[in-house]
């Protein structure tokens, strides 16, 4: 703007001065004229009377001059010329000053000479006589008397033109210096050309638009950020280069890492071939998923592209599927063991049955066989009742709670489980006294009994099973600890699971259904309860389950 204020300032001071020049010249050059004109009328008056007074002698009296006098007939002819011979000379009655003269008593023009650049003026009087007296003086023209002049005049264009450039300089620096200090934050505030008045009030406006835009979005980002701060899942925007515009906490504990991946490349976060490849089936389809696992878990990734045809972004969502992975691969497994544990009963009752059917089981095994049918009748039903009772505890159903004595539940199930442990030559011991807690009477004698039975069944011979009952301020502690067999460590987190068994040939020819400890963490979850085991190899294992206060 500096540039083009000076830039106009300075055509402006030259076409100024141009001007004034030729227009100074121009009234200078018709006064001249107009004064050139006045003397020889003057000349010529003074003139006129002395011919009429002395004659033409007069007229050789005079000196010649910057002026030229001609004495012409009324017929044209030169009588005396100061200048040339009358002879000689031309008839004049074709002149404008002399017909004029002749006319009106008196005349005047002019004359220009392109070759000598040069203006002649005339002036003719009619005299007495009837005779006519003309004088004349030369006058150089504008262009030879601006050429005469110009090195004066180009000296002193030269000048106006420096002196306006830096007026012009100064001046637009002065002009542009309020407009370069404008406070734009408090436009109102600034006491400046009134011209820009209307422009300030605009940009006023404009700002307090923007402030409140601002305010808006930043209100509607503070929403944004406590909403996916607070989501369970995982969500991370992406931009149309594939970095990290935005990730909450959960996303960042999924991905192990901080606020420092925030502008940074997702492929430096995550480095997954699959991810990558979904990351690329979203781009072109527009939504892609796929699973990962992490910390023992297992997360769905849905992938979804931001925009039209042109790629805008990127929303990645990831959602905690290892309880419903957890859930159908225990149904598959749930189903295979079901079928699995029904059919080898059945299958050795229809055989024994088969073949004392078909009279093939002599008299003296008849009793074996026998046994057999009622022992895998029994073993059957045991199994039934332990998936009913599971499919009950599933279904959670409204419990009655009821004071329950722990302490007497665990005498009881101790004197139940006696025959079992003299058979093994093992020793239970029952420790604590008598303690009331807010439970379920028959979820805690399942839970009790199972936990018992478990720690008699894969105990050593002569072995023993200690029992307590401790209570604490934080609750009831039901503990039991044998000198087993022990669970690996890779084992311990899965015993819980239905039909788990650590050794299946061990605990089938001990009669186990596998379904002992499912049933125990089941009752403890219906009872608000919890169970902690721990176990070594070879040394032994302790179950404690603990019941809270209500």
């Amino acid at each position: 703007m500096t540039k083009k204020i000076f830039r106009s300032s300075l055509i402006v001071a030259a076409t100024v001065s141009l001007a004034a020049i030729i227009i100074i010249t121009g009234i200078l050059y018709n006064y001249f004229n107009s004064s050139t004109i006045l003397q020889l009328k003057s000349q010529l008056d003074f003139a006129a009377n002395g011919v009429e007074n002395c004659g033409i002698e007069y007229l050789n009296g005079i000196s010649q001059n910057n002026y030229r006098l001609t004495l012409i007939k009324s017929d044209g002819s030169v009588i005396f010329d100061t200048d040339a011979d009358a002879a000689k000379m031309d008839n004049h009655i074709d002149r404008a000053e002399i017909k004029s003269a002749l006319n009106t008593g008196y005349g005047e023009s002019e004359r220009f000479s392109a070759t000598l650049l040069e203006k002649t003026f005339y002036c003719a009087k009619k005299l007495k006589n009837g005779d006519i007296l003309r004088i004349c003086a030369t006058q150089y023209s504008v262009l030879t008397l601006l050429l005469g002049i110009m090195q004066p005049i180009i000296v002193i264009f030269v000048l106006a033109i420096i002196l306006s450039a830096i007026l012009a300089k100064r001046m637009s620096k002065k002009i542009v210096e309020p407009l370069n200090n404008l406070d734009l934050e408090n436009p109102l505030e600034n006491d400046i050309y009134d011209e820009i008045s209307p422009l300030l009030l605009h940009i006023e406006q404009q700002n307090r638009r923007i402030r409140r835009q601002f305010e808006e979005i930043k209100q509607n980002r503070k929403k944004f950020d406590a909403v996916i701060e607070n989501m369970n899942e995982a969500l991370i925007i992406l931009d149309e280069d594939e970095n990290i515009i935005t990730a909450n906490n959960a996303a960042m504990h999924l991905f192990k890492t901080n606020k420092e991946c925030i502008g940074k490349s997702f492929i430096l976060t995550e480095r997954s071939f699959d991810v990558d490849n979904a990351l690329k089936e979203a781009e072109n389809s527009g939504h892609s998923e796929v699973n990962i696992q992490r910390a023992g878990g297992e997360y769905q990734l849905n992938i979804s592209r931001i925009g039209g045809k042109k790629k805008l972004g990127t929303v990645i969502l990831a959602f905690d599927v290892t309880d419903k992975v957890f859930a159908e691969r225990n149904r598959k497994e749930f189903t295979a063991n079901v079928s699995h544990e029904l059919k080898t009963p059945l299958q050795s009752i229809m055989g024994s049955a088969e073949l004392i059917e078909n009279g093939l089981v002599k008299s003296q095994d008849m009793p074996r066989f026998i046994k057999n049918i009622h022992s895998e009748a029994n073993r059957l039903v045991t199994l039934i009742d332990d998936i009913i009772r599971l499919s009950a505890l599933d279904e959670k159903s409204e419990l009655e709670f009821e004071s329950v004595d722990l302490y007497e539940i665990a005498k009881e199930v101790m004197h139940n489980l006696k025959n079992a442990a003299e058979a093994k030559n093992i020793s239970l011991e029952l420790d604590g006294k008598s303690t009331e807690i807010n439970g379920v009477k028959q979820l805690v004698y399942e839970i009790v009994n199972n936990i018992c039975e478990n720690a008699v069944k894969y105990n050593k011979d002569n072995g023993q099973v200690k029992i307590s009952v401790e209570k604490s301020d934080d609750g009831t502690y039901f503990t039991v600890s044998d000198t087993g067999i022990g669970i690996d460590e890779e084992h311990q987190t899965r015993v819980f699971e239905r039909f788990y068994r650590v050794d299946k040939s061990h605990s089938k020819k001990i009669g186990g259904t596998g379904l002992g400890l499912s049933i125990v963490k089941h009752a403890a979850d219906c009872l608000g309860a919890e169970v902690k085991l721990e176990s070594v190899i070879g040394k032994g294992t302790a179950v404690t389950v603990k019941f809270k206060y209500f």
